[in-house]
This record gives C-alpha cells, sequence and structure tokens, in this order.
C-alpha cells in the first residue's frame, strides 16, 4: 500500500467517487422514467440538490478513514481535497 500513497491517486478517485454514487443515487431512488440529466434539472434550484450532493461526498468519507487507518495519509489528503468542491457547493446550495 505505501507504493500507491501519493497525492494524485487518492485526488482522482475523490473527484469520481461521488459523481458516480449521485448518479447510482438518482437512478435507483428518484421515482418517474426520466434520465440522470433531466432529474439533476428538476432538482437544481432546489435544497434537495444541495442534501443529494451531501450524500453524495459521504463515500468520499469512508474512503478517508480507510487511507488514514492504514497510515496511507497522502492517499486521505487526496481523497479529503478533492471532496472540498463537493462541500463548498453544498454549503453554498443549502
Amino acid at each position: 500500500m505505501k507504493r500507491f500513497n501519493h497525492f494524485l491517486y487518492g485526488f482522482v478517485p475523490g473527484l469520481i467517487l461521488p459523481a458516480v454514487f449521485m448518479w447510482v443515487y438518482l437512478l435507483q431512488f428518484y421515482p418517474g422514467e426520466f434520465s440522470f440529466w433531466e432529474i439533476l434539472e428538476q432538482l437544481y434550484p432546489s435544497v434537495l440538490m444541495g442534501k443529494i450532493l451531501l450524500l453524495s461526498v459521504m463515500p468520499n468519507l469512508g474512503l478517508v478513514f480507510v487511507f488514514y487507518k492504514s497510515d496511507s495519509f497522502k492517499l486521505a489528503t487526496g481523497v479529503l481535497t478533492a471532496a472540498m468542491p463537493y462541500f463548498i457547493a453544498c454549503i453554498l446550495m443549502l
């Protein structure tokens, strides 16, 4: 695990994981026969979008915990840094 302990190896999955989780969550639990982009267009001006965005960042925090416990601090820093734009967007939408 020490061989992969680089900031970039944590940053890239940290950017992608919330988007993938939001995609899976919305297509699984949002009622209706809409595509992912149509659902986002319906949710964007509401507070609910900020809450769903905050929910989509939770897998990143789990990943940070796993990397921190395995003493891969650069990986954990990369994932946490990649989550910051999502957290800022959540705060601005609430």
